[in-house]
């Protein structure tokens, strides 16, 4: 097969994933990216010596970021320092009512049993199919191009339907008394864009991941893995681009032929691979050649998107952990405004971290880096005013919780919601995480990863397979590159 000359489109995980997949079987790949820095969703913001991951912050699945790395013959801690965190996370229920989820199994089994006897024998078992079912995963599905069915039945899976049928809700409520408890099974499903009553059981594998597997942090942040992935491109002969928004995909003869930035620059190309906004990137091509009209993604399922807030304090904070949960409000009325009235919550759960407190790096000695983040849903209309009401509530919880005052120590601070994801990455109605990994939105049951009209027209990122996610976006990358190099080798 002769070498072809391949645009990337979008300079996030799955696409600098899918840059380093063809530019490693030979072709010449040249990447686009829109705004002037690297990274997409996981970019970096650095500010009076404070350093903040704008997105993802949560390093979960770290066998999955190696494999990616051992398909070119390198690892992972060629390029940066993984810390395990422990605890992992806390989750805060109130005053004096919290939640540590140990790095060390054998404490989280204790502190279950303390608070519910009897529950550390159910976890125990649970986790033994979490770990079942997170192989079943990794090994028979995730790495599936969602083009069948067929891809998701093995025997396996075939004998966990039920699984399948039933919810990670009911599932954990039908063992598991206590609430706090409940939450803390529950929660991990979260990063799938689901409410738990609505996220099949079988992904109980992320409690594998969660409780087993462990949470860890790159020293000097996440964009380091953005980082370590354009390193290895640049290495592979990737030409990266920034600044370079794609304002046309150009179609002949029912074939792609290029692109054209705003610049008014045509850019030839033998095949597209894009991994900007899904929805977004039919909107560059003529209609006759979408494979989704307007109706069909006005019926999707969107994940959540976010208010997010960076902090920066001037003094250390007590007792503040690398990643907190803050629980201390109704989940199911949260939820409720997420996915079943689109509106702006009264009271929402939130997130707070600190990298801080694991790396010195992240902030100035003596001083806090501080990460908030609101869960919402897609497509509300943002307003400063509303931003600073949130702001302010959020401050108020953590106050109640901690029981001193913060407000006074706030050197600055930058909020992000639904029209920043809109204008910054053409999001989709502002969503932070592509669609919910409902059984409905699973697998083939996703939009596809190569355009049905346009066959050298690939997508990868978070709105196609396998879904949202860290790990799944490099796994996306490289299922969009094989399957195009499947292609390729047809012609």
């Amino acid at each position: 097969m002769k070498n072809k000359k391949i645009i990337v489109i979008g300079g996030g995980f799955s696409s600098l994933a899918a840059a380093c997949y063809l530019a490693h079987a030979g072709h010449e790949v040249v990447l686009l990216e829109k705004n002037e820095h690297m990274g997409g969703r996981a970019r970096q913001w650095k500010h009076e010596g404070f350093v903040f991951d704008m997105g993802p912050t949560f390093y979960w699945m770290p066998d999955l970021m190696e494999a990616f790395f051992q398909d070119f013959g390198k690892s992972a801690s060629d390029y940066y320092e993984l810390l395990q965190l422990d605890p992992g996370y806390e989750i805060v229920f109130g005053k004096g009512d919290r939640l540590a989820v140990s790095a060390d199994l054998s404490h989280v089994y204790e502190q279950y049993e303390r608070i519910e006897p009897g529950s550390a024998a159910f976890l125990k078992r649970f986790l033994k199919k979490a770990g079942f079912n997170y192989r079943v995963a990794i090994d028979k599905v995730i790495y599936k191009p969602g083009r069948s069915v067929l891809e998701l039945i093995h025997p396996e899976t075939a004998t966990r339907v039920f699984q399948f049928v039933e919810s990670i809700q009911s599932y954990v409520r039908r063992n598991i008394k206590d609430a706090r408890l409940r939450q803390a099974l529950e929660f991990p499903v979260l990063f799938l864009g689901a409410k738990p009553s609505q996220t099949p059981a079988f992904y109980c594998f992320m409690n594998y991941a969660d409780m087993v597997l462990g949470t860890w942090h790159i020293k000097g942040g996440m964009y380091q893995l953005i980082q370590a992935q354009m390193d290895l491109a640049v290495s592979l002969g990737v030409q990266l681009h920034t600044g370079q928004p794609v304002q046309k995909i150009v179609v002949e003869h029912n074939r792609v032929r290029g692109v054209e930035t705003r610049d008014g620059r045509f850019w030839q190309a033998d095949a597209v691979v894009s991994g900007a906004d899904y929805h977004h990137t039919e909107q560059l091509l003529p209609e006759r050649t979408r494979n989704y009209s307007e109706s069909y993604w006005n019926s999707r399922v969107l994940a959540p998107s976010a208010l997010l807030f960076y902090v920066g304090f001037d003094v250390k904070l007590p007792e503040v952990k690398h990643h907190t949960l803050f629980f201390d409000a109704s989940f199911e009325a949260h939820a409720k405004c997420i996915y079943d009235r689109a509106e702006w919550p009264e009271r929402p759960l939130f997130y707070a971290s600190f990298p801080s407190v694991t790396d010195e790096g992240m902030a100035p000695a003596g001083k806090e880096a501080g990460i908030f983040l609101i869960p919402l849903a897609p497509g509300l209309n943002d307003s400063d005013e509303i931003r600073e009401r949130y702001f302010k509530q959020i401050l108020s919880r953590m106050e109640a919780v901690l029981g001193y005052e913060i407000r006074s120590h706030i050197l600055f601070k930058r909020s992000y919601c639904v029209r920043d994801f809109m204008s910054d990455y053409h999001a989709y109605k502002g969503n932070a995480y592509g669609l919910s990994n409902i059984l409905r939105q699973t697998a083939v049951f996703k939009p596809g990863i190569q355009n049905k009209r346009l066959s050298n027209l690939f997508y990868t990122g978070q709105l196609t397979v396998p879904g949202p996610g860290v790990p799944t976006a490099l796994i996306s990358g490289k299922i969009a590159a094989t399957e195009l190099l499947k292609q390729l080798n047809k012609s």
